[in-house]
């Protein structure tokens, strides 16, 4: 498996003398270095294991950049889950305290303000460049482990292409650049001719020189986004494709030779495609791109990515253009995109900056089945979490029965769930023998039926657990104060 890591760094002092030999090749960059920042960051994690504790702090460090109206652009895994910011600009020893303006997780984007306006003197904020070609020169500014001065790092873009955000797990437009890239370089401006043309985010772990950033398209489309002064995040389309570079499906699907396309194996119920789109249409192009057969569109003369690209280009509440092929006939469909992509994924990807949703009834955990529980059991999670939830992955979309998976933590040992102690990592498919879309639906289902003299609890295979209620009822409290936790919900339900 080929591993990214987000580069922040964790704080270390080194003492010692280095003298480093002249570089005559890297030029001056008096402007852009003065708008340059360190972020130091305390964050706190809540613990999805036991969804009612948080971790403990944490500390990093980040890079980021003075932009227009005094505000700061850096990364948006630099600021998640904090709970105290500083930032300290090149050159200086003063730390200033920051809060976050605004944050995209999904782009791993965030804008953080100062208010001592102090901070702002003299500096010239930074302007966004457009969208460099491969091969083109770049520079890369940031404050990466090993010093605590500067540091510029060159290197040349070597691709564009939609990539999985490590912070997000989002797939979407990042730039390939082999230029030294380390922890603490998150949320350092990538700067061309003076200008942002992107935001370091993460490397590769197997490789050397080989980094990623946010490019400045998804950059614009966070800053748009933002000057309603909320963020509604980015749109989805809402259709679950299938490459056809096999000529018989085409035939099949009575496409022309001429025509190319992707066929939709499934529409996700209340997105945007819902009621427009149906199952087996071939989607031919988007926005008037022609769509490939292997699922990518022409972004820029010979350079390709996904088909998402024009979709996430726009902003939550535009409309978008497709054809279609419908049973032959060819169709044109204006949709509007007014959904976030965050509604489709029946287990949410990584979210921060949030508390875990849980509910506790007889000593039994219950909880959302996330990307975030999954991730608890550590950077091996794929293999050590419980098999059968990650491979509720392999198809993450939302259902008509479905729009989150409820699963049973573990059990609080208590005499209310006596024979139960051992039971782990249940998936809860009906509860009194109702099938369940969520969790708030679980719990309306248990209290509703108040007046059984039990709870069943089933998961997918027929299994049961049976609680008596009063046993329960009568046991509640002690229980809570027995583990230490303050309330048998989140404060979320």
């Amino acid at each position: 498996m080929i591993k990214l890591r987000a580069c922040i760094g964790i704080g270390v002092v080194v003492l010692g003398l280095f003298v480093h030999p002249a570089v005559p090749d890297i030029p001056e960059y008096p402007d852009v270095r003065e708008a340059i920042v360190k972020v130091y960051t305390v964050h706190n994690v809540p613990d999805y294991y036991n969804p009612w504790s948080m971790r403990g702090t944490q500390q990093s460090t980040g890079s980021g950049a003075i932009i227009e109206g005094q505000r700061i652009l850096t990364n948006g895994h630099v600021v998640r889950d904090h709970t105290f910011i500083q930032v300290r600009r090149h050159g200086e020893s003063r730390r200033h305290q920051a809060r976050v303006l605004f944050v995209s997780h999904a782009a791993d984007l965030a804008l953080l303000a100062v208010d001592d306006p102090e901070f702002f003197e003299g500096v010239e904020p930074l302007q966004f460049g457009e969208l460099p070609e491969t091969q083109d020169e770049v520079s890369v500014f940031g404050f990466p482990l090993g010093g605590d001065t500067l540091s510029i790092t060159r290197g040349v873009i070597s691709r564009i292409e939609n990539q999985s955000y490590v912070h997000s797990s989002v797939n979407m437009l990042a730039g390939q650049i082999d230029a030294a890239i380390n922890p603490g370089n998150s949320g350092g401006p990538v700067i061309q001719d003076s200008r942002i043309v992107g935001v370091v985010m993460q490397s590769l772990r197997q490789a050397e020189n080989i980094g990623y950033m946010v490019p400045v398209p998804v950059i614009e489309h966070f800053m748009t986004d933002i000057e309603t002064g909320k963020r509604d995040g980015i749109p989805s389309l809402g259709v679950v494709l299938q490459n056809m570079e096999n000529p018989d499906m085409r035939r099949r699907y009575k496409m022309e030779e001429d025509q190319t396309g992707v066929l939709i194996i499934g529409v996700i119920p209340g997105s945007a495609a819902d009621s427009h789109i149906k199952e087996e249409d071939v989607l031919l192009s988007v926005a008037g791109e022609p769509v490939a057969d292997d699922a990518t569109v022409e972004f820029r003369p010979k350079e390709r990515t996904s088909i998402s690209y024009y979709i996430q280009k726009r902003q939550l509440g535009d409309a978008v253009t497709v054809d279609i092929l419908r049973d032959g006939d060819l169709l044109s469909l204006d949709i509007p995109l007014n959904q976030p992509m965050e509604n489709d994924w029946l287990i949410p990807l990584d979210t921060y900056d949030v508390l875990p949703t849980y509910y506790i009834y007889g000593g039994m955990v219950f909880s959302p089945l996330s990307m975030n529980l999954l991730k608890s059991w550590g950077r091996n999670w794929v293999n050590s979490a419980p098999k059968a939830w990650v491979s509720k992955l392999q198809n993450n979309f939302v259902t008509e029965e479905k729009d989150e998976i409820v699963v049973m933590l573990r059990v609080l040992a208590a005499d209310v769930n006596q024979g139960y102690h051992t039971e782990t990592h249940w998936t809860i498919d009906k509860v009194d023998g109702e099938p369940i879309r969520n969790l708030r639906e679980m719990i309306e289902i248990v209290e509703r039926n108040a007046g059984n003299e039990f709870v069943e609890f089933e998961n997918p295979v027929g299994r049961k657990l049976v609680l008596d209620r009063q046993k329960v009822k009568d046991t509640h409290q002690e229980i809570l104060d027995l583990y230490r936790i303050p309330q048998d919900r989140s404060d979320d339900l």
